[in-house]
């Protein structure tokens, strides 16, 4: 029985002028699927069996490929968008042709040359297809636990609620808005932490270090913020988190304990405008 979309052991029926016939073993010759020739081995013969992965091309027909694709039906994947038509979009799979992503299957703006998150599956033409609505295929029992370092793929962002990344590309992850500091774009692939794991299993992330680790980097951050506005950075401790954030991407509390470094440390001098570096 053939499965499109998957790759799976076909012998050779017949050979014509085009390549050579796989049986699709329904016992009916015209369901057989053709491999095109250059994609024969040397020397083949009838009934050797081959590896072969199952998909349509451009004319919508049944065919074989020995090339390996990038991703197989069911799968979660992380493809880059090669093109984009009328009717969708298309990605690199690795094949002649591309892997259809429809109008309706994009749930955000996609660009060409970027890659994303998608689920392979089957639409109702049987033809291999991609959706970049994947929330329902992740999983939210990952082995990680508070602290843990991860990897992950941006494929939601809602600026009420934060980031949605797939952790490892399938588990459940959220950067919430309180840990959301610079802009993420799904597709983005970042590294970060756990920071709590919820009772149903799924991850709080944070692009952000443990606070003791982080400080150094957010006080150099500060005094190249005063570097970069000519010696003088106004913001202080009554500053609002909104305005620290969008202008440093950091926390009100992560400020305040990098500019109390600083003031131990004699760095910066803090006035009621801002703060200058100590000459």
């Amino acid at each position: 029985m053939i499965e499109i979309g998957k790759t799976q052991n076909l012998k050779i029926a017949n050979f014509t002028v085009f390549g050579a016939y796989l049986d699709a073993g329904t016992g009916v010759r015209h369901d057989n699927i053709l491999l095109p020739i250059k994609q024969l081995p040397p020397d083949s013969k009838e009934g050797d069996e081959l590896e072969v992965f199952i998909y349509r091309d451009s004319e919508e027909r049944l065919i074989a490929t020995r090339k390996k694709p990038l991703a197989q039906l069911g799968d979660l994947a992380y493809l880059k968008v090669s093109a984009k038509t009328q009717i969708g979009a298309f990605l690199d799979i690795g094949l002649e042709r591309g892997l259809f992503l429809p109008f309706h299957e994009q749930k955000f703006p996609i660009m060409v040359g970027k890659s994303y998150l998608v689920k392979v599956y089957l639409d109702k033409s049987q033809r291999l297809s991609a959706t970049t609505e994947i929330y329902e295929y992740l999983s939210a029992e990952s082995p990680y636990q508070k602290n843990a370092k991860i990897v992950g793929t941006v494929y939601s962002v809602n600026p009420e609620i934060g980031a949605f990344v797939a952790v490892d590309n399938k588990y459940m992850g959220l950067i919430p808005v309180n840990e959301y500091f610079s802009e993420l774009l799904e597709g983005d692939q970042l590294e970060a932490r756990v920071i709590r794991v919820r009772e149903d299993g799924k991850l709080d992330l944070s692009p952000r270090e443990l606070s003791y680790l982080q400080i150094d980097s957010d006080t150099l951050k500060i005094l190249q913020g005063i570097k970069n506005h000519q010696g003088f950075l106004s913001l202080n401790d009554k500053s609002s988190p909104v305005e620290i954030q969008s202008r440093l991407q950091m926390s009100k509390a992560a400020f305040k304990r990098a500019v109390g470094k600083l003031l131990k440390e004699n760095k910066v001098i803090q006035t009621e405008g801002g703060l200058k570096e100590v000459p």
